[in-house]
């Protein structure tokens, strides 16, 4: 009896998936779907799928970091290390003539960390995180611009590793997943607001790179539903409940604000990256070129050095999936 309880107990370790490890950037501020995106990997991480290594703001927002940190904290992971954009890069706020989110959460909810301005180097928290992790193990996460990730590329060795930044990235990342482009060809928001990151990331970056378009997270509108659940006290909640009556009374009547909810570009891009398969998404390998203007364009080609996702599940059954992941678990 012991020795079948044995193979039963072996056969469900050898089953059981180990957790993927992430590191996330995100540029925290233009867009909610970013606070969206976070709740869904500390979700995924609750289940057991993830774990979260590190993340960074990629944009010169003073909240960025504090936005990070509360919303990592109302999952009880007030740990995680935090950096911030150091150098040149952009710096973006939210859109809204009213209450802006950024602004309102941090004094709603106060955390004791630092203005983005002097907060850690995101770069230098990436290398001891990815130095610290077993060879091909991490998965990053770009929900945002890509200067975080041209400066870890150009990153020379330091305490943390004797390996400049291409390579640590080589030995250590098993794939980046970028929230990023129009396909087949177009202007996105990330790529656009800084063209050359992105350019030097997709032409040198040594390792995987799986592409969230944005067309694959434009008609998945979440946070309705989230809403209705007059959930107080939680900044996720409270972040699409003072955005999206906005959206619809800022952008019009007529626009596809009126059909409710958010779209769910970021939020994607985590659930590719923790659940890879073909249930939610199907894929093409290509490559994609980024113009000096920001302009992209994508190159279908079996020996690409990309890939993207393609629609698969029908957006509304995406949303529902995506929107049960940031539903905040009420204790």
């Amino acid at each position: 009896m012991m020795f079948l309880l044995g193979l039963v107990m072996a056969a469900g370790l050898l089953t059981c998936p180990a957790k993927v490890p992430v590191i996330f950037d995100t540029d925290m501020g233009p867009d909610y779907d970013d606070v969206g995106a976070l709740a869904v990997l500390n979700r995924l991480a609750d289940l057991g799928e993830a774990e979260i290594l590190a993340a960074g703001a990629s944009n010169h927002l003073p909240n960025a970091v504090r936005l990070i940190g509360l919303i990592n904290r109302s999952y009880k992971r007030e740990g995680i290390p935090i950096g911030a954009l150091k150098g040149k890069g952009p710096g973006i706020d939210t859109w809204h003539k009213g209450e802006k989110w950024t602004e309102v959460l941090p004094q709603r909810y106060p955390i004791d960390l630092p203005l983005s301005a002097e907060a850690p180097d995101a770069v230098a928290i990436y290398r001891k995180a990815l130095a610290a992790a077993e060879d091909g193990s991490v998965v990053m996460v770009s929900v945002g611009f890509f200067p975080n990730l041209r400066n870890l590329l150009r990153s020379p060795a330091d305490a943390a590793s004797p390996l400049d930044g291409k390579e640590l990235v080589r030995k250590k990342v098993k794939r980046l997943v970028s929230m990023a482009g129009k396909f087949p060809s177009g202007k996105e928001t990330n790529i656009i607001v800084d063209p050359e990151s992105a350019r030097e990331v997709f032409e040198d970056w040594p390792v995987e790179i799986l592409i969230a378009g944005y067309e694959v997270g434009r008609h998945v509108r979440t946070g309705d539903r989230m809403i209705r659940m007059e959930i107080k006290g939680n900044p996720v909640v409270d972040a699409y409940a003072m955005s999206i009556p906005q959206d619809k009374e800022e952008m019009g009547k007529t626009s596809r604000y009126e059909v409710g909810g958010r779209a769910s570009y970021d939020q994607t891009a985590v659930l590719a990256a923790v659940r890879p398969g073909d249930r939610y998404f199907s894929t093409e390998r290509g490559n994609l070129k980024v113009d000096p203007d920001g302009t992209n364009h994508w190159e279908v080609s079996a020996e690409g050095r990309h890939t993207r996702l393609v629609e698969k599940m029908p957006a509304v059954e995406l949303a529902a999936e995506i929107e049960d992941l940031m539903m905040p678990v009420v204790e």
